[in-house]
């Protein structure tokens, strides 16, 4: 019996996100710490708390307390209260932390192509819409990021100037642009 490609791709996934995981596992780290930390390396700072991470991951938000707790006893990650609210907290990768996720990604980065990205995102933004999730998304792709006079980034939504960096990162505010 013919596989329907649907369930050929899931499969591929699978295997892919698998070997991925062994990849991981030479950290001594769980995989949802291990997601954890690649998710940090690559968000911006709006979108570092336990309930945005916990979206991101599709897991509870006590699920995700409890890994940032853990990576905090470890050392590879930092807590902060917000501005402005101290009951709210936000989280960055140490130096250990981000040096630990550089290691595992780059082993990977070479298998990658820009066609295989881009049908990645494309599988990707289809399972979320099919299943009402939050999209996720670089700031620079975003509907309310714009550039102005000398290069200087703004969030519309927000109101706020960007710093340079957080254009490639990922934001829990992202609105798909056009």
């Amino acid at each position: 019996m013919a596989m329907m490609p649907q369930t050929e791709v899931m499969l591929l996934l699978d295997r892919i996100a698998r070997l991925h995981a062994a990849r991981r596992r030479a950290v001594t780290l769980t995989d949802a710490q291990c997601a954890t930390l690649e998710y940090l390396a690559r968000a911006n700072r709006f979108s570092r708390s336990p309930s945005v991470i916990a979206d991101y991951l599709a897991t509870t938000r006590g699920t995700a307390s409890q890994t940032l707790k853990s990576l905090a006893e470890k050392g590879l990650i930092t807590e902060e209260a917000t501005e402005g609210d101290r009951r709210q907290r936000r989280y960055a990768l140490t130096e250990g932390g981000r040096t630990l996720v550089e290691g595992w990604l780059a082993s990977t980065a070479k298998a990658e192509t820009a066609e295989a990205v881009q049908a990645a995102r494309t599988l990707l933004r289809s399972l979320i819409a099919s299943a009402g999730g939050k999209s996720f998304g670089m700031c620079r792709d975003c509907r309310h990021h714009s550039i102005g006079p000398g290069g200087t980034r703004t969030c519309g939504l927000l109101q706020i100037t960007l710093a340079l960096e957080e254009a490639g990162q990922l934001c829990h505010e992202f609105a798909e642009a056009g």
